[in-house]
This record gives C-alpha cells, structure tokens and sequence, in this order.
C-alpha cells in the first residue's frame, strides 16, 4: 500500500496539485487560489509545504459541480420554454 502520511492517510488516495488540476481543467495556480479562498480543501505535507487533496473530497467536489451544472441547464430550458410558449403582443 502507499506510504502513511502519519494521520491514516495513504498517499495514494491523495492528488496533487498537477493531477488534480487536470482532472478539473484548471491551470494549477487556480487550483492553489481556490485552496487558499477555502473552497477545495488542500493538505499540506513536507517541509516544503507542498499540497495533496483527498481523492474522495475531490470526487465529490466533483459531483457537485455537476450538480450545480445540471441544475443551471434546467433553470435555462425552463426560461428558453417560457419564452418560447408567450405569445408576442398584438400590433395595433
């Protein structure tokens, strides 16, 4: 098995900041920003400071994104349908 952080954590079931960055299509400097406004959670390890994510947080950061995504394109067909189903105004 991989290597112990020293709270349980296996360093395979961390990411790094390259691999997650890909995972999510972001440029790793995005990835670090949002780390520090604490919108995904990082860990940091090594002396260095260095930052490892939790694959199952990030899995589910992932999933609800696709949440929030799902929800937005709803809202939107329901606006384009409301549109599309109103009668213009009669011209007098």
């Amino acid at each position: 098995m991989g290597k112990d952080t020293g709270n349980g954590e296996h360093m395979t079931d961390m990411l790094t900041v390259r691999e997650v960055a890909r995972l999510l299509h972001v440029h790793p400097n995005t990835l670090r920003r949002w780390s520090n406004q604490g919108i995904i959670r990082a860990y940091r390890i090594t002396a260095r400071g260095d930052r490892r994510f939790k694959r199952e947080e990030i899995a589910q950061f992932l999933a609800e994104l696709n949440t929030q995504a799902d929800n937005c394109e709803e809202s939107r067909k329901q606006t384009l349908v409301t549109v599309v189903n109103k009668t213009p105004p009669s011209v007098s």
